[in-house]
């Protein structure tokens, strides 16, 4: 028997996420109130993609889309796929920057396959959403927090990505300098060496379980949590303005990070209101938002 498509639309809102949060390289992430508005209906045949906000002009409008190739990865794990798609996105999460933009995408292309399927919900359940989406990003640090919200410690084992979802303390406060240059994480993680010393390796590993505790219970540790020495070292010479934003916040006592590959810099404590990090940076005071991806739709409702 097959599937019963949804008549009506349905939508889905994805989170900004920023991953790696210092020391948890491909482990911790983070999700952010900036987000991308999605939306899709089946149709008789085709498919079309409308982007407006950031990647207008630039991103494909066809299947290509990873928008739709989320879509349809998942449409196979139910065993069909529709016979048409048209797709709406209103981008706001700034692209190649580090804030998860194709993370967004894929987790919002597997929420809106599993809304427009009745009883796609349950069919896939969240576990096997991450899991798709995992494997289509390729590593899982960014969609868990998108998918699920808060704050994340995503892992691989077995059949795909895992991930645990925690309550950050009600004092994290988040805030991301946007450069106008684009990077890319392919370029970052060329820079990374095949193996590092182990004394590094020890001191990343305190420093990412210090960080759970900082980020969930103590705020007062975070400066001290977001220390690395595993990753953000060896792109400094590819992120000279990247580099030198973090090393400046952090003088002055402020926990900053590169956030994912960058070139996008976190600030997890309040920054100081006289600190002035250049005309090139935009700066943006975020909550963490606490949802993740939820997809709204009348079959979702009536689920």
């Amino acid at each position: 028997m097959g599937l019963t498509f949804a008549t009506e639309p349905v939508s889905v809102r994805t989170p900004a996420t920023s991953a790696n949060l210092g020391p948890g390289f491909d482990a911790l992430g983070l999700a952010l109130t900036l987000y991308d508005d999605l939306s899709a209906r089946v149709t008789g045949s085709g498919c079309t993609v409308t982007v407006t906000g950031e990647g207008a002009g630039e991103l494909p409008g066809d299947e290509t889309h990873l928008v739709v190739r989320a879509m349809l990865a998942t449409f196979d794990e139910f065993g069909e796929r529709p016979p048409g798609l048209a797709v709406e996105c209103v981008n706001r999460i700034p692209q190649a920057r580090g804030l998860g933009s194709s993370s967004a995408a894929i987790v919002g292309g597997v929420q809106l396959a599993r809304g427009l399927v009745a009883g796609g919900l349950s069919r896939i359940d969240d576990e096997a959403a991450l899991r798709i989406a995992g494997r289509l990003e390729g590593h899982p640090d960014n969609v868990a927090p998108c998918l699920l919200g808060g704050f994340t410690i995503a892992w691989t084992e077995g059949p795909g990505a895992r991930a645990v979802r925690l309550a950050p303390a009600a004092n994290v406060n988040p805030t991301v300098f946007i450069p106008a240059e684009r990077g890319y994480t392919s370029s970052a993680r060329a820079a990374l060496p095949p193996t590092v010393p182990h004394a590094d390796a020890s001191f990343n590993a305190g420093r990412a379980a210090l960080l759970t505790h900082a980020l969930t219970s103590d705020p007062s540790l975070l400066w001290a949590a977001t220390e690395d020495r595993l990753h953000q070292g060896y792109r400094a010479e590819g992120m000279p303005g990247t580099a030198s934003l973090v090393a400046s916040l952090r003088s002055v006592g402020v926990a900053a990070v590169v956030s994912g590959a960058g070139p996008t810099v976190l600030a997890l404590t309040q920054v100081p209101a006289d600190f002035h990090p250049g005309t090139e940076w935009r700066a943006e005071s975020l909550g963490v938002d606490g949802a993740g991806a939820l997809v709204k739709g009348s079959m979702v409702e009536l689920a």
